[in-house]
């Protein structure tokens, strides 16, 4: 489909170029997706390399062996373990299903499954590029995304019901017998690169979209509803669905909104979203899924918006 898309692209250059140059508003459009996916691509590039060795080097059988047995300390160590293994939402979900069919605790299995696409090093840097001269961005954002998976790793320990889901051998599983090292990270680095370049691109026209269809009065008007402008931005992360390596870049574009919404938007989005909660619903069960993603929600969106209002006031 990519390469048909590029052949007719060039089959239909010029008559694409004279479109897009006779009208304002489709200029302001292609550069603003043109800027957002250029500046994002080398991050997503970066990011599925380093999830693919870690597929390739890092085996489920590992992590559940540095978990401790106490599960308090083991949400802690699950959340932190986060930092150093990046990857995408989706590469996540069978981890976690893998951890806790080797005995890992659930609430460690999922506060991992919330930290690692949102506080890893990539991660961060994108935001601290897309947020020039905000490190307060970077800051919250790590503050803000570990909360919400301490949080909720501590709710499920606290009132998680193991009849609320089931273990299926679904999603996408880069770990199988018979597979090289070098075959794992192949496997594991294309899929994660296709699923998040498809979101990018998403993402970028919603991103040029927003640009030019929706009036800059309505922008200045949520810039005055702060409450209403960190729901907005919520359900809007909620529903594109993007990828955590390319997300900041999208937030960042939406200028005209203060940088606590934008913040909340770069929260929520990785923890929970639309294809997270069909993935979470297909591993873990529908009974589960229902329950999980809305108090993710809430957590994640409290959790950003307090973060916000430490490293950035209200802004």
């Amino acid at each position: 489909m990519l390469a048909a898309l590029l052949a007719l692209g060039l089959i239909f250059q010029g008559q694409l170029t004279h479109w897009v140059t006779a009208s304002p508003r489709l200029q302001t459009a292609t550069t603003v997706f043109t800027g957002v996916f250029v500046q994002a691509v080398p991050f997503l590039v970066l990011g599925v390399m380093i999830s693919g060795a870690i597929a390739a080097l890092v085996s489920p059988e590992l992590l559940r062996k540095i978990l401790p047995r106490n599960e308090t300390a083991a949400i802690g160590v699950a959340g932190l373990a986060g930092i150093a293994l990046p990857g995408c939402e989706c590469g996540v979900v069978p981890v976690s299903r893998r951890l806790m069919d080797q005995g890992a605790p659930g609430a460690a299995a999922f506060a991992f499954l919330l930290s690692a696409p949102a506080v890893n090093p990539v991660v961060l840097v994108a935001t601290a590029v897309a947020f020039p001269g905000q490190p307060g961005m970077v800051g919250a954002r790590f503050t803000g995304s570990l909360a919400t998976a301490f949080v909720m790793g501590y709710l499920w320990a606290k009132f998680g019901r193991p009849e609320w889901f089931r273990i299926q051998p679904h999603g996408h599983d880069h770990w199988a017998p018979g597979r090289s090292r070098w075959q794992v990270f192949t496997e594991a680095a294309r899929h994660d690169f296709l699923q998040a370049a498809a979101f990018l691109v998403v993402g970028a026209l919603a991103a040029a979209a927003l640009h030019v269809l929706v009036p800059a009065s309505w922008y200045r008007d949520l810039s005055g509803q702060m409450i209403v402008s960190i729901g907005v931005m919520a359900v809007l992360a909620v529903v594109l669905a993007l990828c955590s390596e390319a997300d900041a870049f999208v937030a960042s574009s939406m200028s005209s909104l203060p940088l606590l919404p934008r913040l909340v938007f770069l929260v929520v989005g990785p923890a929970v979203d639309v294809k997270l909660f069909a993935m979470q619903a297909g591993t873990f069960g529908r009974r589960f899924a229902i329950r999980f993603a809305p108090m993710t929600f809430l957590v994640a969106t409290v959790c950003g918006a307090a973060a916000g209002y430490l490293f950035l006031g209200a802004r």
